[in-house]
C-alpha cells in the first residue's frame, strides 16, 4: 500500500533529524506546496502568503530537532503554519491604526447596523436566552459582544484575568448559538 503524504513527510522528517540531507531536501520540496495551499486559502494577499510560507520553512529548519518522529508530522506542521500566520496577522493589524474609525464617523454603519429597529427582535431573543446564564457570565457577554468593550477592559472592570474573560465570552457565545438555533 502506498504511503500517504503525511506518512512520507513523517518518515523524511525522522531521517532528516538523523542527518539525511536528501530526506531533508525531499521533505522541504514536498511540504512547500502544501504550506502555500494552506496559507493562500486563508489570505487574500499573495505576497504576504508567500512570505508566511517562507517563514514556515525557516521555522521548520530551525525547529526540526524538536519534532518527535514517533508522532504524526502533519499536526506539528500545521501548528507552525498557524503560529506564523498569526504572527503575520498580529503585526499587520497592529500597523493599521490609521484605518480605524469610530461609529460617529460612520453614520451609514450606525443607521444600518446599530440603530436599525429591524434588529430589535434579534437582540430581544439574545437577551431572553442570556437571562438563563449566571449574572457574571451575562455581564461579561454583554460588555464584550453587545456593548463593544475589549476583553482587557472587561477584565480590568471585573478584576479578572483577560484570558478568563475571553473564555467566558466564547463559551457563552457557543451556548447561545446552540440555544438560538
Amino acid at each position: 500500500m502506498a504511503k500517504s503524504d503525511a506518512d512520507q513527510w513523517q518518515e523524511w522528517a525522522g531521517q532528516a533529524q538523523q542527518g539525511d540531507k536528501r530526506a531533508y531536501a525531499q521533505l522541504l520540496k514536498a511540504i512547500h506546496p502544501y504550506i502555500q495551499n494552506v496559507v493562500y486559502k486563508s489570505l487574500s494577499q499573495t505576497d504576504a502568503a508567500e512570505d508566511i510560507a517562507q517563514e514556515v520553512l525557516i521555522s521548520i529548519h530551525k525547529s526540526l530537532s524538536t519534532y518527535a518522529p514517533e508522532r504524526p508530522f502533519k499536526p506539528w506542521l500545521m501548528s507552525i503554519i498557524n503560529f506564523r500566520k498569526m504572527d503575520y496577522l498580529r503585526k499587520y493589524y497592529s500597523q493599521r491604526q490609521d484605518k480605524t474609525s469610530t461609529t460617529e464617523e460612520n453614520p451609514e454603519f450606525m443607521a444600518e447596523n446599530v440603530t436599525n429597529p429591524s434588529h430589535a427582535g434579534e437582540l430581544k431573543d439574545i437577551e431572553d436566552a442570556l437571562s438563563e446564564f449566571p449574572k457574571k457570565q451575562q455581564d461579561i457577554f454583554r460588555k464584550i459582544k453587545i456593548e463593544g468593550y475589549t476583553a482587557l477592559e472587561v477584565a480590568n472592570q471585573m478584576d479578572m484575568n483577560e484570558s478568563a474573560v475571553k473564555v467566558s465570552a466564547h463559551r457563552t457565545m457557543k451556548k447561545l448559538q446552540g440555544i438560538l438555533k
